[in-house]
């Protein structure tokens, strides 16, 4: 989807009629959606960064209105308190870009645990996953959003929470050792909250060690005494063959893809213990 400056100047000034565009850049780590920065001009000389998010041809086939339904999420998750960029505009019909698209806030910070002491990421990082997990659905109407199985045979029924979809370090942003910014909302879903936090496991044992990823699963489940872990194992295996697969498209060097390979068998062979010993 490669745009003009005229038509990333035409969605600047949708959001702030008056507003001059000083330029545009592609931000990296998008992979289901095309992802842009933008840096204007307003009226009275200030400056502000935005965000334009284009998703995907398949994400769009699996849900041609999920620009509009993610603008929506980020309006209701704001106004809930969580730390989410602001949306901004929705162009919904593709009026001035080739696909539909969503203008949020730049939000300043980087992404992952690369700037953050290790104990105090997982701390936050927890907090998040919990924070969102605790969403109230009913007052929220978030009854937009599809619902997440695990696949193959009926789950084990914790209460079914608002989902993240890929909650991973890549997707928080981090400024001055704080969490700023959790991002990339097009996956969300309804479900059970192991979704969430085996994903989560994976992602954190591939971006901080073993040690990382148990002290998330004990911080949220002390946050989260409701949650029945006992069917975590399964989740993992779920969680595991949703993203292992991926790895070696994933342009890696081949450091990296060696030992998220081994993470990964070892993710694997531990929810397997656990399941025989059950």
């Amino acid at each position: 989807m490669p745009a003009t400056q005229h038509e990333f100047e035409a969605l600047a000034r949708r959001v702030e009629p008056r507003s001059t565009l000083l330029r545009s850049w592609p931000l990296a780590g998008g992979v289901s959606a095309q992802v842009f920065a933008l840096e204007t001009e307003l009226a009275d000389g200030r400056t502000e960064k935005l965000v334009v998010r284009c998703h995907g041809a398949t994400d769009l086939r699996r849900n041609p209105q999920l620009a509009a339904d993610e603008f929506r999420l980020l309006q209701l998750l704001q106004s809930a308190g969580l730390p989410v960029p602001a949306p901004r505009y929705l162009d919904a019909d593709a009026e001035i870009l080739s696909t539909p698209c969503l203008v949020v806030d730049y939000v300043e910070g980087e992404a992952g645990p690369t700037a953050v002491d290790r104990a105090s990421f997982v701390d936050q990082f927890a907090a998040a996953l919990t924070r969102i997990h605790r969403i109230e659905a009913s007052a929220s109407d978030l009854s937009f959003l599809p619902e997440r199985t695990l696949s193959g045979r009926p789950a084990r029924s914790n209460s079914p929470v608002l989902l993240h979809g890929d909650f991973w370090p890549g997707n928080t942003l981090w400024n001055d050792g704080r969490l700023v910014a959790v991002i990339d909302w097009e996956d969300a879903a309804f479900g059970d909250p192991l979704a969430d936090v085996a994903n989560a496991r994976l992602e954190l044992l591939w971006a901080l060690g073993a040690e990382a990823m148990c002290d998330l699963t004990q911080r949220y489940a002390s946050a989260m005494p409701e949650v029945d872990m006992t069917d975590l194992p399964n989740w993992d295996l779920w969680a595991d063959a949703r993203l292992a697969g991926r790895v070696t498209s994933w342009n890696l060097d081949k450091e990296t893809e060696e030992r998220m390979l081994a993470g990964h068998e070892e993710f694997v062979a531990q929810a397997l213990q656990q399941l025989r010993g059950a």
